[in-house]
């Protein structure tokens, strides 16, 4: 497809070395020649220097023959701007980021009226990542696939898990409904299959219902302490997001921010957080108002370094669950050797939802991707489908009789409401959401697991 990407900051770039990756024609338009230097040096795309919301810059891009325009710029206006004129001269799609809380609710209306047909906002993305991660504290990654009925979660092996030392072929006794799916050990990424062994170090996934991944990790010796309080350091867009978005658990959130004026606007518009006027890094206010008291710990402030140092600081002194905002892939290294538990990435989780949506456009007529995960460092993909009619050469056949593609896993299919881990006498139905992991090979269609 042709892809115009209007704006070259860091979340227009982790779009464009995505989905260049994956093959599309991307150009990419940004006022700032630095900025596209670093693209085009970097990235196979086109790079045109100019405004984004000017219509002789767009036609320049090749707007009329755009299969898809992604307006990311840090304007949220300019944004609607570039892609209601890009619609009106023959843009097939348009996507627009925005991110300001006050058009929270009018996404949907957005969409009608401008004509969009995505609105993406890395800080409400990066919010409900958080608060998915919230509800499984064992875990350092949380997904929901199927509109949540499933999950896949990741968790880093100790020598205390159960599990551990014994090949998966010999654990014949299922202790909860759940697949492992993918592992990675030593920077090595594999999906297990039965003559995987467990060992103590290794990231291991697992796929399943909410309530069989908890039984999962106690039967592994795991805790499974409900998170009842929260802190947040800092009260940028991510914080207020996931403000709202705990509201609804019944945590009880603290948020500390330095700024009286920003402090005001968090006590107004979420009134049932408290919100704490101070300096996030001042030790003596985090002793007097209890913040590592809680049960999590989040970093969101729009400094990394702040997010890294005070999620370290937060680990040594004993929170059971640390979470750090992260927007630099230069410090994702750093952040490794630390062993906070999860790095919260709003670049990449919007560079997945793109992904999803550009290979859904591809495959208009099949069972088409509707979400979307990339993990271990992209090596690996956790994706989910709905059966359609089109995959009729893979339905109602035992999995065992289906020729599959290598490294590919049937996790998980969701049929009217019940939740089934497949087996070899398992079949797929037409209406079934599956979901499916594999190396990642590009999958656009159900039907192309088979070999």
């Amino acid at each position: 497809m042709k892809i115009i990407i209007v704006g070259n900051g860091k979340v227009g770039f982790a779009i464009a070395q995505t989905l260049s990756q994956e093959g599309h024609d991307i150009t990419i338009v940004d006022g700032s020649a630095t900025a596209l230097r670093r693209s085009e040096g970097t990235l196979d795309v086109m790079c045109l220097e100019g405004n984004g919301a000017s219509i002789s810059v767009l036609i320049d891009a090749g707007v009329r023959q755009a299969d898809l325009v992604i307006a990311v710029t840090s304007h949220d206006e300019t944004n609607l701007v570039c892609c209601l004129i890009a619609k009106k001269l023959g843009a097939r799609h348009t996507v627009a980021r925005v991110r300001n809380t006050d058009y929270r609710r009018d996404a949907e209306m957005l969409k009608r009226e401008i004509g969009l047909d995505m609105v993406i906002n890395p800080d409400l993305a990066a919010a409900r990542e958080i608060a998915h991660i919230l509800s499984f504290p064992a875990a350092f990654i949380a997904e929901p696939f199927a509109r949540g009925l499933i999950s896949m979660i990741g968790v880093q092996l100790t020598e205390e898990d159960v599990i551990c030392g014994k090949p998966l072929k010999e654990q014949r006794q299922r202790q909860a409904e759940v697949l492992f799916c993918a592992a990675e050990r030593n920077g090595e990424y594999l999906i297990p299959n039965g003559e995987y062994v467990p060992t103590s170090g290794d990231n291991l996934y697992m796929v399943g219902s909410n309530k069989e991944l908890q039984k999962m990790l106690r039967y592994m010796g795991r805790t499974w302490n409900k998170v009842k309080n929260v802190s947040v350091l800092g009260g940028s867009r991510t914080a207020m997001y996931l403000a709202w978005e705990l509201q609804h658990t019944g945590c009880r959130v603290r948020i500390v921010e330095k700024d009286p004026e920003r402090s005001r606007i968090l006590s107004a518009e979420i009134p049932q957080a408290v919100i704490i006027l101070g300096d996030g890094s001042d030790n003596a206010l985090l002793q007097q108002e209890g913040i590592l008291d809680a049960d999590a710990f989040v970093a969101v402030t729009n400094r990394d370094e702040d997010n890294l140092l005070m999620a370290m600081h937060a680990q040594r002194n004993g929170v059971p669950k640390v979470l750090a905002k992260m927007t630099r892939p230069n410090y994702m290294e750093l952040v490794a050797s630390t062993g906070i538990d999860s790095i919260i990435s709003p670049k990449d989780i919007v560079a997945n939802q793109i992904t999803r949506y550009c290979r859904a456009l591809g495959n208009a007529e099949g069972s088409k991707v509707e979400s979307l995960y990339k993990m271990l460092g992209g090596h690996v993909e956790a994706l989910s489908f709905t059966a359609t009619a089109s995959a009729r050469e893979m339905l109602s056949i035992p999995l065992k009789d289906l020729k599959l593609r290598r490294e590919v896993l049937l996790a998980a299919i969701v049929r009217r409401g019940e939740i089934i881990i497949p087996g070899g006498l398992t079949t797929i139905e037409e209406g079934d959401q599956v979901v499916v992991v594999s190396r990642s090979i590009g999958l656009d269609d159900l039907t192309d697991i088979l070999a």
